[in-house]
């Protein structure tokens, strides 16, 4: 398949617009407004800068049709990358998600070499979002369990959602 990652760039704008629907939102709180989504595109865009994360576009040949990417935070008290992806309705269900997922392990366990990185990827989806957990379980998540999550970050929002984790550092991420 034909999947690549490319990091976030100026053109990515349209994408982070069609994400931003009822449907692709709806377990996160629903579309944003502009002003909001804006933001949000220039925090992407600068990522790659702070040396933390990165976001990326996932094409399929030419085409954008989802995001992915992972970010250093704080987590109960330590430091890990936690990732992220969406995927338009039109291209689920191909295999798509998957390949960008393994695509992104790769760059994320190269991104482990740096002095004091983090060495463990979390997702958070819903744990009422089906395809998302079924994704963590296909690359090799181990599930720890459901929790309640801060989205968006600094919002005093929480969702229910569980708590997916790979270990960087082994070669199948379980320890």
């Amino acid at each position: 398949m034909d999947v690549r990652l490319e990091p976030w760039s100026e053109s990515a704008l349209g994408l982070l617009r069609r994400i931003n629907s009822a449907q692709m939102r709806r377990y996160v709180g629903g579309p944003e407004p502009e002003e909001k989504l804006l933001a949000r595109h220039r925090r992407y865009l600068a990522m790659p800068a702070t040396g933390r994360g990165c976001l990326f576009a996932v094409l399929r040949g030419d085409e954008m049709v989802g995001s992915i990417g992972y970010h250093q935070r704080d987590w109960r008290g330590r430091q890990i990358y936690e990732t992220g992806w969406n995927v338009l309705p039109p291209f689920q269900g191909r295999g798509i998600a998957t390949a960008a997922g393994a695509a992104l392990l790769a760059i994320v366990r190269e991104a482990t070499r740096q002095h004091d990185a983090p060495h463990s990827l979390h997702a958070f989806p819903s744990v009422e979002n089906v395809s998302s957990n079924a994704l963590c379980h296909r690359l090799g998540f181990t599930l720890l369990g459901p929790c309640n999550f801060e989205y968006p970050p600094g919002s005093g929002c929480l969702m229910r959602s569980n708590d997916w984790r790979i270990d960087l550092t082994c070669p199948h991420g379980v320890a």
